[in-house]
């Protein structure tokens, strides 16, 4: 599960999540499960989208229309049990599952992160504050940004960027249309001014999100936007 960091994973589960198993757990998961996660293997630099041939670097989208972003990284493929465990994060409360899979995609990314120059600050994808306070109560994206802060020693700094304007669901709209439902809808702190902003998401599903935020983001002024996810939508 890549390089392990000199701060050992959090064992404060008893068993499994996924399987029940009490031994070798280790963030809520056994060694087995673990090894059943559904990697994401080679991928877009740009979206993360998963890529058949090694060789190519960019998906045909990212070539023909590069990202704002400079890269996006996800730990795994929106898949079984990944995605039933961020379901059950963003929509039923279930911040075991959250912590478990923020936890394990810390370590996995840990390499990715420190391969280039690391980011200067995390700033979590933003919930509108009506969405936030009378929807879901939290924003999954800021909590899976505080653990990653934690193990990687990089600060958050959630109030850099927020979400000026509620858009509608996202669900079954297609890039375009979520392009153009995002359009204007964040806002970016003069705090990112020159820095490397590390945007922290639970899932890139089209990427329309991460571009608007990112975009949002470079025209505050900061340098470079780097997209860390759990997971990505094949």
């Amino acid at each position: 599960m890549g390089q392990v960091l000199t701060r050992p994973l959090d064992k404060h589960f008893a068993c499994c999540l996924l399987c029940g198993s009490g031994s070798e757990v280790q963030a809520g998961v056994c060694a087995s499960c673990q090894c059943d996660l559904p990697s994401l293997g080679h991928a877009c630099i740009g979206c993360a989208l998963p890529l058949a041939a090694t060789q190519d670097s960019h998906c045909a989208a990212c070539i023909q229309r590069p990202p704002p972003q400079a890269s996006s990284v996800a730990c795994w493929s929106y898949a079984y049990p990944v995605a039933q465990l961020v379901q059950r994060f963003k929509y039923q409360r279930d911040f075991a599952a959250g912590r478990t899979l923020a936890e394990l995609a810390a370590q996995e990314l840990h390499p990715q992160v420190q391969q280039a120059s690391p980011p200067d600050i995390l700033v979590p994808v933003p919930m509108h504050w009506r969405k936030q306070l009378f929807g879901r109560g939290y924003n999954q994206a800021q909590l899976i940004a505080d653990i990653f802060g934690d193990y990687w020693r990089i600060p958050v700094a959630a109030g850099a960027l927020r979400k000026i304007a509620a858009s509608d669901s996202q669900q079954t709209l297609s890039r375009a249309q979520r392009r153009k439902n995002l359009a204007h809808s964040f806002d970016a702190g003069a705090q990112v001014k020159d820095l490397h902003v590390g945007l922290v998401d639970d899932v890139i599903t089209t990427g329309a999100t991460q571009e608007a935020a990112a975009q949002s983001l470079l025209a505050a002024g900061a340098s470079r936007v780097s997209v860390y996810a759990l997971a990505r939508t094949p």
